[in-house]
């Protein structure tokens, strides 16, 4: 099962994640983080196909995705 990790430090909050997620496996969180953004979040991870589609999307490089022991990150901090 393919997991997507949401760094929320980095989210900005734009959600272009959400809208581009075929599953609608994404959602906006209700929580503020400290920089004053709401942040993307999983909202049914049951439903990611590992598309990766979500971290090619975020321009704040904030979502990394692990398919089969595999992690596929735009860039590694």
């Amino acid at each position: 099962m393919p997991t997507v990790i949401i760094d929320k430090n980095h989210c900005k909050g734009c959600e272009l994640c959400v809208k581009a997620c075929p599953m609608q496996v994404l959602a906006m969180s209700k929580d503020i983080t400290v920089k004053g953004y709401l942040y993307a979040k999983l909202d049914d991870p049951s439903r990611c196909i590992g598309c990766r589609i979500c971290a090619v999307t975020c321009p704040d490089v904030a979502i990394e995705v692990h398919v089969n022991g595999t992690v596929f990150a735009l860039f590694d901090y």
